[in-house]
């Protein structure tokens, strides 16, 4: 299993300087901690955010990989969001960023 450390390293790589989102978001990593991003800014941080998303880290890898479908995922219970409008909404910049975690 990913460390929360190799978790936040990839998606710190995968934002680079992206300007972001435009809102903040944080990946509750089911126990293992979370990652918080606003705009370029990647932290362990469990602050309030605009859009909370709850998945293990297999399954986020999983997702980045291309083996996960985001609404499957929601389906089944294996990921869920805080805002279902905001996720939808950000859809597409969230796949973007997911695809880059290697």
């Amino acid at each position: 299993m990913p460390t929360l450390q190799d978790i936040t390293d990839r998606i710190r790589a995968a934002v680079g300087n992206h300007p972001g989102l435009g809102k903040t978001l944080k990946l509750d990593l089911k126990g293992q901690g979370c990652v918080f991003i606003d705009g370029a800014a990647v932290s362990n941080e469990n602050m309030p955010a605009d859009l909370t998303i709850t998945i293990s880290p297999d399954d986020l890898l999983a997702m980045a990989a291309g083996r996960l479908e985001p609404a499957y995922a929601i389906m089944v219970g294996k990921m869920q969001c805080s805002d279902l409008g905001l996720l939808m909404g950000l859809e597409e910049p969230l796949k973007e960023l997911i695809s880059r975690i290697p």
